[in-house]
């Protein structure tokens, strides 16, 4: 019988790959669940990380952009860490390697979502905070994290809150009341005209104590809200309570497009007041139908308009346009400019002025952003009102909305706004021709206010001339011009004071109106 003898280097060989294997360790496993279904998460993160890079104001690539969004998942476990190193995304919970992944090119959107999806999968399996959480919160962090380091303005809202704010933007199904709870039951405060509620003759006062045969006793008014509110179409059964009435009133009302009328109306001795609380689809149209009525109630005896923006945060970009068209015939009302193509747009005026020329006084203060800045720098700008109040917020760019796969959406910037004169408005905001920053409202006396600003038009001017010279790029500077006449939230008389007192005297309102239009012209 022969014997061999042993091979020892390849059996040395042979224990060195053993023992290389067992001391090496086993990539864990990602696992999805119904929770959290991977081909989803990578269609929403692939359509945002796309959407961003295209439209975005500024250059931004995924490999700038997505590290900030998987640092937010530290928002959800703070164990979890995730850095580069040496071209490989390494990922730790609690300072314990979990695992390495290749880091893909810079501008592979879709690389970067697949990698996206493969560590919040990953890390789901190592913390038990992950693993609770719902594919909503993780969107929320990721998305957080990317779009809070981009600028302010960008912000994501998940399917619910999208849900809402499309609802504001663009109406929703409802009957056409506003309530508030009173004694444990929501009163009917205001019924909107020519809706399903006025039509069914339901009245300031009402309370309703059922919807659907349904206690509404107890509810917040949002809750009553919501039940309210439902698919176009569809019916609700109301219980209602009536002052005067022994028994109550059943009726039943088919929920309709219902877009609330953010413009209010009102006239005094001549004056007419208008005040817009922000812009949404119908804003425009709703002016439109105030300005006929003014002049329907009051005819030529018009003296002015007083356009009362104050507080008002903006909304549509196109509606504050359509609102500057209606006090302009002719002109350049604003541009916009981004990265995007579809960003470079221009408007200009091309219908009548619905006010028919008399003059108007636009008030603002440090609460007027956006849509509201749009439409009184036009104004100003193009000779057409005299602008009082404050500095206002300075909000001037553009938010585009994607709609993401899970009904979810991204608000992102993606232009900045440019008045007619050709200064930018972020940063800057609209300048008052005349400034009430600092003002007593309550002690203050209008003409007091206006003679002021009359002796100070030189200064005005120069202020003005250096507010429509200075670029985006010096900020310091614009700071500098917006200390002239900070920016304060106003809610008191004084400035509808000095508006009255200013339409009331045509000679002082020219002249006013000057200080601002020659500037503008010379730019």
């Amino acid at each position: 019988m022969t014997r061999h003898k042993p091979n020892l280097p390849r059996l040395l060989a042979l224990l060195v790959m053993l023992t290389l294997a067992a001391c090496t360790p086993q990539r864990p496993q990602i696992v999805a669940d119904d929770s959290y279904p991977l081909p989803a998460a990578k269609e929403v993160f692939s359509a945002a990380y796309e959407s961003i890079t295209e439209r975005y104001i500024e250059v931004a690539s995924p490999g700038q952009f997505v590290m900030e969004g998987l640092h937010g998942l530290a928002s959800i476990d703070p164990a979890i860490s995730i850095e580069t190193a040496d071209g490989d995304v390494i990922v730790k919970v609690s300072g314990t390697l979990i695992d390495s992944f290749p880091t893909p090119d810079a501008d592979d959107a879709e690389g970067w979502a697949d990698l996206t999806v493969q560590i919040t999968a990953l890390v789901r399996g190592q913390s038990s905070e992950m693993r609770v959480a719902s594919a909503e919160k993780i969107y929320e962090s990721v998305f957080d994290g990317i779009l809070s380091n981009l600028d302010i303005y960008s912000r994501y809202a998940g399917a619910s809150e999208a849900k809402k704010n499309r609802a504001k933007r663009s109406g929703f199904g409802g009957i056409g009341v506003r309530i508030r709870i009173v004694k444990d039951y929501p009163q009917i405060i205001f019924v909107m005209p020519e809706t399903p509620a006025y039509e069914a003759g339901l009245k300031m006062g009402d309370r309703i104590t059922e919807a659907d045969g349904e206690t509404l006793n107890g509810l917040k008014q949002g809750q009553v809200t919501e039940k309210l509110r439902g698919a176009l179409h569809s019916e609700i059964t109301l219980k209602i309570d009536r002052k005067g009435r022994n028994d109550p009133l059943i009726v039943k009302i088919e929920r309709a497009h219902i877009v609330p009328d953010t413009v209010s109306y009102g006239h005094k001795n001549g004056i007419v007041y208008l005040k817009i609380s922000t812009f949404n689809q119908r804003t425009a149209r709703n002016l439109l139908n105030k300005l006929k009525k003014a002049r329907s109630d009051l005819g030529d005896t018009i003296k002015g308009v007083v356009l009362d923006m104050r507080g008002n945060p903006g909304g549509l970009l196109k509606q504050s346009i359509q609102v500057a068209d209606l006090f302009l015939a002719q002109g350049r009302i604003s541009e916009t400019r981004g990265r995007h193509p579809d960003s470079l747009q221009s408007y200009d005026a091309g219908g009548r002025d619905m006010a028919y020329g008399r003059p108007l006084v636009v008030l603002v203060d440090g609460k007027s952003a956006s849509a509201a800045e749009v439409a009184a720098a036009a104004l100003q700008d193009r000779g057409r009102a005299v602008v009082i109040g404050t500095s206002s917020f300075g909000k001037g760019t553009v938010q585009t909305v994607i709609r993401l796969p899970n009904e979810g959406e991204i608000t992102l910037t993606w232009s900045r706004l440019i008045a007619p004169s050709g200064y930018v408005l972020h940063g800057l905001g609209v300048y008052p021709t005349i400034c009430t920053s600092g003002t007593d409202g309550n002690g203050d006396d209008a003409e007091a206010v206006i003679t002021k600003a009359i002796n100070e038009r030189i200064k005005t001017t120069a202020i003005m001339e250096a507010w429509r010279r200075t670029s985006f790029q010096e900020k310091a500077q614009r700071q500098e011009l917006r200390a002239f006449c900070p920016p304060e939230r106003r809610n008191l008389q004084l400035d509808s004071k000095v508006a009255d007192a200013m339409l009331n005297n045509k000679a002082v309102y020219a002249r006013t109106l000057n200080l601002s239009a020659s500037t503008a012209a010379a730019h």
